[in-house]
């Protein structure tokens, strides 16, 4: 093997090994005893001490994940023709997991679809980026045109590729940020980074140049829906409501009236504009504030003012130091939230957060009940939709939890 490989060879110590071969496509930094001389973001084959092939990925010389594995099959040529199935596969599976919803839905969800550290999205005609290693950065100019063109060949036309990089991991891998259109070959840039899309029956403007992330949170698209399955006739009071999205499933699925709460006041501005934009700001209004306040103040005024509130705060931990702060902040609400509700009422609650797994929330939120005297009823516990692929292998990959539970 070692005379027919082309690719510099990455030494991994025999704890390393065993993590490859259980599944997992990161190398670190601390099982990496040697690398061949190699450009920084080239590929790399990994192999265990005694030479044995582990795979094939893409080196990291100033990340802590210092390989991030591509194939393990040593046949494989990574020329053109295998990044074009490697899309071709992508695609193929959103069309087939998300039918009519493939209009708006994440198109490469980085290690889940073998691109490690590549989020790609797509809003219409448009696509949104994000890379996060030094390995898929080398690789744009071949990659994103294929992207381009794999849909095109489908009848999809896609008039530009905007590029999200103005985010800190970048810096990482040594990656400068930064944020704008991808110059396609024989491809004037749009004009403007703003597309309206369609979700669930809500129309939606996304601005995918200044939004969060990469414009819009697509991960909750089903839950969403759950939530409007649930809000007829019910006054329902969203909290960290961004853009509105489900505020806005609320009121379309036929929410007595339905208030929506973000600190941000771009984004209450955003949530009342797309209220307007679906004929819903009638049966709805609107409040900037901070959740963390307006819970206690409602607890203080009395009375229960709502019989549906929802808790979809943005990641309160980023990593497993900050776990158990975050923790506190997600009892909190949720504490505060099981206060408010009658019995009978309904609560809708989520984490987004890999560092916060689906064991740690669900103790806190027994803990939350315990101390706020009531019982949860379970209907339902979702996670993100499935083009937001879960590798059982990469838990990396499982970070969103979502429940929806009644107050008995």
């Amino acid at each position: 093997m070692k005379s027919e490989r082309s690719f510099p060879r990455a030494v991994v110590s025999a704890k390393g090994a065993r993590w490859v071969e259980g599944g997992h496509p990161w190398i670190y930094e601390s099982d990496v005893l040697l690398v061949d001389e190699a450009e920084n973001g080239a590929l790399v084959d990994a192999v265990s001490e005694k030479g044995k092939y582990l795979g094939t990925g893409f080196l990291s010389e100033t990340s802590k994940i210092r390989v991030r594995l591509v194939s393990r099959n040593a046949n494989d040529a990574f020329d053109e023709a295998f990044w074009r199935r490697r899309v071709r596969w992508a695609w193929d599976y959103r069309k087939t997991v998300m039918g009519s919803d493939v209009s708006a839905c994440r198109l490469i969800f980085g290690e889940a679809d073998g691109f490690p550290g590549l989020t790609v999205d797509r809003f219409e005609d448009l696509l949104v980026t994000q890379t996060l290693s030094v390995g898929m950065e080398r690789l744009k100019p071949v990659l994103f045109p294929l992207l381009a063109d794999v849909l095109r060949a489908d009848g999809v036309e896609i008039r530009g590729i905007f590029e999200r990089n103005d985010v800190i991991l970048r810096e990482r891998e040594g990656l400068a940020q930064g944020k704008g259109w991808f110059p396609l070959p024989g491809a004037p840039a749009p004009e403007s980074p703003v597309v309206e899309i369609c979700e669930n029956g809500v129309f939606y403007r996304v601005d995918i140049e200044n939004g969060q992330k990469t414009g819009f949170f697509l991960d909750q698209k089903y839950n969403r829906r759950a939530v409007a399955q649930l809000a007829g006739d019910r006054r329902v009071l969203d909290c960290f409501t961004h853009t509105g999205s489900f505020a806005l499933n609320a009121a379309k699925g036929g929410a007595a009236h339905v208030t929506a709460v973000d600190v941000s006041e771009s984004a209450v501005a955003m949530a009342r504009a797309n209220a307007e934009r679906n004929g819903l700001d009638g049966k709805m209004d609107f409040l900037c504030a901070d959740v963390f306040d307006l819970l206690p103040k409602l607890e203080e005024a009395g009375g229960k003012p709502y019989d549906f509130i929802i808790l979809d705060p943005p990641a309160f931990t980023k990593s497993r130091e900050t776990a158990s702060s975050a923790e506190r902040g997600y009892k909190e609400i949720n504490l505060r939230a099981m206060r408010l509700l009658p019995r009978g009422g309904y609560l809708a609650t989520a984490s987004c957060s890999h560092f916060m797994p689906a064991e740690r929330f669900e103790r806190m939120l027994r803990a939350a009940a315990y101390d706020a005297r009531v019982e949860l009823r379970q209907i339902e516990a979702r996670q993100q939709s499935p083009d937001h692929p879960i590798l059982w292998n990469v838990p990396e990959t499982d970070y969103l939890k979502f429940y929806l539970f009644q107050i008995v």
